[in-house]
């Protein structure tokens, strides 16, 4: 063994010498020697070691591949081992190769997550080491098997059919009404007017006589050619069937079908004043809301007293007409239909609702002469029932004809009427300054552009003359004090 070793040594250092002299002939042929100073021991000892360290790796490498261990020469001999293993310690550190091995120790970085490759490799193990947690999707089931998920488009349809059905059976009850009122009052209609139902247009072979729908729940009848009046509005305002909301509604507050008679007197069939007889509570609402009764009557809640008409209040201007007026029969009307008539209204100024108050407004409303009547239909809809009513109209059109007033009051009448007027002008007095201040500017602008337009200048300058006068005269005129002096 020592001879292998001595004889390897005379070969290495054989190959030392041989390597000085090449060097040594290179060094004197190349110019450029002197810049290329080399510790060769160091040069030839890294590189020794350097392939040591290189064999050490494939060695390394091969075990953990699983290939058996090729054994080399230099592993025969212990002592030049230890040598090699000495070289092969400080071959490690000049790699640079190795250089950054240091960082892959685990001792000096804990928690070090390597390089991308390695990090991959664990994912993937981690991966295989925990199961997959699968989720199935939460599907409705079918709706035929669930109709409790679907209450609230049910209630929906339910709501929508119920609105629906209650529209068609509320139109077609509110139709029907209006034609079995017709029919039962047709007769009497045609038996004192000439036209009845005239709706403006051109009669046809195929006409028939009915109510004009102004609504779902309004039904109009026109009436004409009477002596006594210009026409006859027959109105019938009748509970909004068709709506389900309005019926919900009238059980909280519960309505009625009602039946409006507006009569248009003429000029001559009818004197000056205002008169209305209706139910406590109708009288005080209509107090409040008609116009000419606001102005032209007190209100008297106790008529019962005087004209024996339990339940009604009396809205009248003069007295007389009151008493002419409520005679035996109408009174008799009263107590009999009470629950049936609401109110009758007499007027000759008659302008409709109380109008909010314009100051631009230089005119009083357009008045006219009515006979307005309201009455309730019965429960159960028994319009035979209704027809003495019509009646009663019919008969306060002859009364109201035939009533005239005595002296005293038609000048109490026109003393009221003097009295509305006076205070409509006072409340628009400054309105109407106004309006006839601006009408005469507007004059006198006329008036100036029409001379400016005539070439004249001796009609100029006299327009000039007569408009500096006029402004003179406006002019407030100032007293002069006379100070006597001390």
């Amino acid at each position: 063994m020592r001879l292998h070793v001595t004889l390897l040594a005379v070969a290495v250092s054989c190959l030392l010498a041989q390597t000085t002299w090449a060097a040594a002939d290179n060094f004197e042929d190349n110019d450029f020697a002197e810049f290329e100073d080399f510790d060769d021991d160091e040069f030839v000892v890294g590189n020794a070691a350097g392939g040591a360290a290189n064999q050490q790796q494939q060695q390394q490498q091969q075990q953990q591949e699983g290939a058996p261990a090729v054994n080399t020469p230099e592993d025969d001999g212990n002592d030049f081992a230890e040598i090699d293993g000495n070289d092969e310690d400080e071959a490690v550190v000049e790699d640079e190769e190795n250089e950054f091995e240091h960082f892959q120790d685990e001792e000096e970085f804990e928690g070090f997550a390597g390089t991308a490759a390695e990090q991959d490799e664990i994912k993937l193990s981690d991966a295989k080491k925990t199961e997959p947690k699968l989720t199935m999707a939460k599907v409705p089931m079918h709706f035929r098997t669930h109709w409790d998920s679907y209450w609230m488009e049910m209630l929906m349809l339910a709501g929508l059919l119920a609105y629906f059905a209650n529209y068609l059976f509320g139109n077609k009850k509110n139709s029907s009404l209006a034609s079995l009122w017709l029919s039962t009052h047709k007769s009497l209609l045609e038996d004192n007017f000439v036209l009845v139902g005239d709706d403006g247009k051109k009669e046809t072979e195929g006409s028939t006589l009915s109510f004009i729908k102004e609504s779902e729940s309004v039904y109009t009848l026109w009436c004409s050619g009477r002596s006594c009046c210009e026409g006859m509005l027959v109105e019938l305002k009748m509970i909004k069937r068709q709506d389900l909301v309005s019926l919900i509604a009238g059980i909280m507050k519960p309505v009625q079908d009602q039946l409006h008679i507006k009569v248009e007197m003429s000029q001559d069939a009818m004197d000056n004043f205002v008169f209305c007889v209706a139910t406590r509570k109708q009288a005080a609402k209509m107090f409040k809301e008609m116009n000419d009764l606001n102005k032209f009557c007190t209100l008297v809640n106790k008529a019962d007293e005087k004209y024996n008409c339990p339940g009604y209040s009396l809205l009248s201007e003069i007295a007389e007409a009151s008493s002419s007026l409520l005679d035996s029969r109408l009174v008799a009307a009263l107590n009999k239909f009470s629950h049936l008539i609401e109110y009758i209204h007499v007027s000759d100024q008659y302008s409709g609702p109380i109008q909010q108050e314009d100051p631009n407004t230089l005119k009083q409303p357009e008045v006219k002469r009515i006979l307005h009547c309201g009455f309730n239909m019965p429960a159960k809809l028994d319009m035979e029932e209704m027809k003495p009513l019509l009646v009663l109209v019919l008969y306060l059109m002859e009364r109201v004809r035939r009533f005239r007033l005595s002296k005293e009051g038609k000048a109490k009448s026109d003393k009221n009427r003097a009295r509305v007027e006076e205070e409509f002008m006072k409340n628009t007095h400054a309105a109407r300054a106004e309006a006839a201040a601006q009408r005469r500017e507007e004059k006198r602008k006329a008036e100036k552009e029409k001379v400016l337009a005539n070439e004249d200048p001796e009609k100029q300058r006299r327009w000039e003359e007569k408009e500096r006068k006029r402004l003179e005269k406006k002019r407030p005129k100032m007293k002069q004090l006379s100070i006597k002096a001390l």
